[in-house]
């Protein structure tokens, strides 16, 4: 069965309290059982990891290979500046996608630059919650899923 790593970077444990305009009133745990549920319906399962520090994220991506075959990622604030984690990324031979999920590029001129971007299978950004979902059927179909 193809297994599948979701991980949340920095504050995105507050979701639903923080900045609720623009990152709505959804909770990870919410958007995790979401995920769940897709993950049943597209036949492959999915593990969850959220941290606000770096170098757990780092240690995160390291132990997927070999046991992961991709990864959804919402870097947080790490997006626009952690040389650190494109490099754990570099090293791991697991195809990942980068999720957003306010659009960064309509942000402030700081949040526009993702250093994750160029090495990613693709980024999803603006769409809600519901890009993680987008990124897991990309991923679960980019490695012949059927029904994704």
């Amino acid at each position: 069965m193809l297994e599948y790593l979701v991980i949340n970077g920095p504050n995105l444990n507050r979701l639903g309290k923080r900045e609720p305009g623009i990152y709505g009133v959804e909770t990870l745990q919410d958007i995790e059982d979401r995920l769940s549920a897709l993950a049943q319906q597209l036949g492959v399962t999915v593990d969850f990891f959220q941290s606000n520090h770096e170098g757990d994220i780092i240690d995160k991506i390291h132990e997927a290979h070999g046991r992961y075959q991709g990864i959804v990622i919402n870097p947080g604030a790490f997006t626009h500046y952690s040389y650190a984690i494109r490099d754990a990324f570099g090293a791991v031979p697991v195809p990942f996608v980068e999720i957003h999920i306010s659009n960064i590029h309509a942000r402030e001129e700081f949040r526009q630059h993702s250093v994750l971007a160029p090495i990613a299978v693709g980024q999803i950004v603006g769409l809600g919650a519901y890009g993680y979902e987008l990124a897991l059927r990309a991923l679960v179909q980019k490695q012949g899923g059927e029904r994704a």
